[in-house]
């Protein structure tokens, strides 16, 4: 018999949501595009094979309001909009090239 997990497992956590949200499909892979140098829109869209413009509209507003990524829009003609990584984004770099290194080493392809 397994034993039982514990009430009070989680009593040192914040009984509120999760402050950000790193599980989504493409946060990750928008984090990694972001490591070097804010993007446009278009350059993201351009790598991410698979994602649609809403999707991806979806996941930088979510990114923008969990505190991943900042916005930067230029007053110019035709108007340009920049993302990039924020500080507090910038500590996922490290935990997703883990979780890229451990997938590599023991997730198989699935048929």
């Amino acid at each position: 018999m397994t034993q039982q997990l514990d009430p009070g497992m989680f009593a040192g956590c914040a009984p509120i949501p999760p402050p950000i949200r790193i599980g989504g499909k493409w946060t990750a892979k928008i984090v990694v595009c972001l490591a070097d140098a804010p993007r446009r829109f278009s350059e993201l869209e351009a790598v991410l094979l698979g994602i649609t413009p809403k999707v991806l509209t979806e996941s930088l507003r979510a990114m923008a309001r969990d505190g991943l990524i900042a916005r930067t829009a230029y007053d110019e003609h035709p108007p340009r909009v920049e993302y990039a990584l924020t500080p507090l984004g910038r500590t996922l770099l490290e935990p997703i090239a883990v979780a890229c290194r451990w997938t590599g080493m023991f997730v198989r392809e699935r048929p």
